[in-house]
């Protein structure tokens, strides 16, 4: 009985900040209310796939995580570079590099809990960290039709080439990562990368949830590519419950929760008949219109929503792709990965420093990158 007692009040507890999750359910029941819809178009704004494959990838991060592996390779890393601005360096690149092929969700879920183990055990600023890397993937992403959901969305409406696609993107991508560095560069302390061997993990890694949860990540990023995402999901679940049980419990679920209620909320939202008449008011055949129509729309909805809100009204497609990825930087809903690379880094106010670094960013990114996309 005081177990469950106790176990009410950490939930309790945890709701307190959960300020998101909170604020996006109240918004959900009152657009449910105000605007009662039919149960097939909750179903639509839910995206079951999306959520499924966010949960395929944890629950093979967790494993790798529970298995020592990358608390290994942290270790290796730290003990071979010589600067934090080097091992930032490092880290933001590959992030960016990663997600133009793996999707900005996936690059995070592997280098995010690599930084927090990095971190664990040298001065490498964790939340810090976090921030770039949650601008690198946006950067890195932008540049791919696979790298993020709005760039495959659009990418697949318009039957644009890849090869075509990439060259519109490139200015755009080149000028947001060059940023990224620069920040990177600047805001990172100049000292050099200690290592503390106090704070090593010494437990022997486990091969054996290593290479499950190894071979899951593998499945589930093929598996989402494929369009089976929650099949992936619920064939990954069956061998974590057998042997790592520890696995599935550590899984924030509440993020999970968070996600749900955004997309309901934000679905529901951009579906509502006033702000369709709102938006048949404006222009969107000048490109300047579009341009900071994506932007300011990805704030208030985030990219993906916003570029499903203004796909059939934007005359031209890659321009609304440079808009609605740029639109990731500002407030953390501008791209769900911003979301993601903090939950996953679980640091004291980096919600806070988020957004002192990403609004500035974003106003920093936006008119370099629109006078890039005039000029090439």
């Amino acid at each position: 009985m005081n177990q469950d007692i106790q176990t009410a009040l950490s939930w309790r507890s945890r709701l307190k900040h959960e300020w998101l999750l909170l604020l996006f359910v109240i918004l959900a029941v009152v657009l449910a209310c105000v605007d009662p819809q039919p149960l097939i178009r909750y179903q639509r704004w839910l995206q079951l796939p999306t959520l499924a494959g966010l949960l395929g990838l944890m629950i093979a991060i967790q494993g790798i995580r529970d298995s020592g592996l990358i608390q290994r390779l942290a270790g290796t890393m730290v003990a071979r570079m010589h600067s934090l601005r080097g091992i930032g360096l490092l880290l933001v690149s590959t992030t960016a590099v990663l997600s133009m092929v793996l999707t900005n969700d996936v690059s995070l879920f592997l280098i995010v809990p690599l930084t927090v183990a990095i971190g664990g055990m040298s001065n490498l600023p964790i939340a810090r960290m976090a921030v770039l890397e949650a601008l690198a993937v946006n950067a890195g992403s932008t540049l791919s039709p696979i790298g993020n959901p709005q760039n495959l969305l659009l990418w697949q409406h318009d039957q644009i080439p890849f090869l075509q696609f990439v060259g519109s993107m490139l200015p755009a991508s080149a000028v947001m990562f060059v940023l990224v560095a620069a920040l990177t560069w600047i805001w990172l302390p100049k000292e050099r990368a200690q290592l503390h061997p106090e704070r090593l993990d010494g437990h022997a890694i486990s091969l054996s949830l290593a290479t499950l949860s190894v071979v899951s990540l593998v499945m589930m990023v093929l598996m989402m590519e494929r369009g089976h995402a929650l099949l992936g999901a619920l064939l990954l679940i069956v061998p974590f419950a057998l042997f790592s049980w520890r696995s599935l419990k550590h899984i924030d679920w509440l993020l999970m929760a968070t996600f749900a209620a955004i997309f309901l909320g934000l679905g529901h939202f951009a579906a509502l008949p006033i702000v369709d008449h709102m938006l048949s008011k404006i222009d969107f055949n000048q490109p300047l219109t579009l341009y900071l129509s994506g932007i300011a729309s990805s704030q208030l909805i985030s990219n993906v929503p916003a570029t499903v809100l203004l796909l059939d009204r934007a005359p031209d497609a890659m321009a609304l792709a440079v808009a609605v990825n740029v639109g990731g930087f500002g407030v953390v809903i501008g791209s769900l990965a911003n979301l993601i690379a903090l939950r996953l880094a679980k640091q004291p106010h980096a919600m806070r420093l988020f957004h002192e670094v990403s609004i500035p960013f974003l106003l920093v990114c936006a008119p370099l990158v629109y006078v890039a996309m005039c000029w090439l």
